[in-house]
């Protein structure tokens, strides 16, 4: 049969792209959801028996965007859709099923799933967890082409893992091989790339230039290095990340921790004279004991480098019920003690952004272009919309170096109250020992190097 499409410069691109990943999209108004659900019908015709799978984050998404326009497009007289599972069915034997993954457990739904492509429509509203698992589904004894095909707009709280593994790597429309050997391509769409919707709806293109500045850069011109949402719109790669250089011995020096086993962050930062705060070294690492955390810390600490406090969270310093023994006790054990900072995130946030603003002679905080986790993951996090003065706490990978920076934020930005907990800090075995052997005039000189015991 004949079916008359029409379709942009652009998502005729989008159509013939064959890479393995393909992300289409930058700006609102191009046609992204459009250009799926015809690449997913052609699909279909072109496959007899092929599966595919379309995903939105919630279900009401779904409902109101993808499964509406499929609707219209598909032609009755070969597709009929099953409200109750979601599913579409074509004569020839393919079929869509519409999903949603609303939480990160609902991507177990498809566990035993096989799909010949899944599309994700605005893919950065999903985690980078959901969709490498979800992209696991793609496979199958047959014939038939595996892809994954999204599309998108900036902002999300995926922009930053969308953008690092799409937009960052390669120019536009230019195919590259990812590390892992998949080849990927990212077709930026703006909206004046489409004629249609600038015909039926003038004006849409003039409700956009009367957004703020930074909603116009990411809807209008898809800009990916300002979004909606981004909670720290003051970053800046120009401004803050600088290259490295030798840190001079009569500096201040401190160690930042945010631990748990899913993640240690340790951030290196030392004080100009100027009162500019470096980091200058960062550790990140998974599934490590409290023991292998703080021999990678004191190990990743060059001897001669005198730290004057190693920052830790409220948390830390809680007794276990098991144990009666606190994590930061812990550590002290092995070498490493800690100073409780304090666990206020609104405060701790709001130390940063002053850190990071240009009040005159530059900003406050810069960061050392090795330092990559902190880097990433800083510009990504997203305001909180219940409680638009904090960030979000997912996706919880990207919030680890940010918790550590902004411990040491908090008491950089208090040292009234940071130097008293810093006078009670927790002594190792080996403090005491040096304690218990020494005179009078030396006891006097450990509790002024190490703190009041606690």
């Amino acid at each position: 049969m004949n079916i008359n499409l029409t379709v942009t410069k652009k998502q005729r691109e989008f159509l013939e792209a064959n890479e393995s990943e393909v992300l289409f999209g930058g700006a609102a108004g191009g046609g992204k959801s459009y250009g799926q659900m015809v690449d997913a019908l052609i699909f279909a015709l072109q496959y007899a028996g092929s599966r595919q799978l379309i995903l939105r984050r919630t279900f009401s998404e779904l409902d109101k965007s993808l499964i509406r326009t499929s609707l219209a497009l598909f032609p009755r007289d070969i597709y009929s859709f099953n409200a109750s599972t979601h599913t579409g069915k074509f004569k020839n034997g393919s079929c869509i099923d519409f999903g949603y993954c609303a939480t990160e457990n609902d991507v177990y739904q498809y566990q035993s799933a096989e799909y010949d492509c899944i599309r994700f429509d605005e893919l950065t509203h999903f985690t980078e967890a959901q969709y490498i698992y979800l992209i696991s589904r793609v496979r199958g004894a047959n014939s038939f082409p595996k892809q994954i095909k999204s599309s998108t707009n900036p902002g999300g709280i995926g922009h930053g893992w969308v953008k690092r593994r799409f937009v960052d790597p390669s120019p536009p429309k230019e195919a590259f091989i990812g590390e892992d050997g998949m080849r990927r391509i990212f077709i930026p769409s703006l909206l004046d790339d489409n004629a249609f919707l600038m015909k039926s709806d003038p004006k849409y293109k003039e409700r956009l230039l009367a957004l703020p500045e930074r909603e116009r850069r990411a809807l209008l011109y898809g800009d990916w290095n300002i979004f909606e949402g981004q909670y720290f719109t003051e970053f800046s790669q120009r401004d803050h990340v600088c290259e490295p250089f030798e840190i001079p011995t009569s500096w201040r020096k401190y160690r930042t921790v945010d631990y748990g086993l899913d993640r240690l962050v340790c951030l290196w930062i030392a004080i100009s004279p100027d009162g500019c705060a470096y980091v200058y070294r960062e550790f990140c690492e998974s599934n490590l004991p409290i023991g292998d955390s703080a021999k990678a810390i004191t190990e990743r600490t060059p001897k001669h480098e005198e730290v004057y406090a190693t920052l830790a969270p409220p948390d830390l310093f809680s007794r276990s019920q098991e144990t009666g023994k606190t994590k930061a006790s812990l550590f002290s054990e092995h070498g490493v003690v800690f100073t409780k900072t304090s666990n206020d995130r609104e405060t701790g946030w709001l130390a940063i952004k002053e850190l990071l603003i240009d009040r005159g002679g530059g900003p406050k905080l810069k960061i050392f272009s090795f330092c990559t986790e902190l880097i990433r993951c800083l510009p990504a996090l997203l305001i909180d919309k219940l409680k638009p003065s904090d960030c979000m706490n997912e996706p919880h990978e990207i919030t680890h170096a940010p918790d550590a920076l902004r411990g040491f934020a908090i008491f950089y930005a208090r040292p009234g109250e940071a130097t008293k907990d810093l006078r009670r800090s927790l002594w190792s075995t080996d403090m005491w020992e040096d304690y218990y052997a020494a005179d009078e005039n030396e006891k006097k000189y450990l509790i002024q190097k190490y703190g009041e015991p606690m």
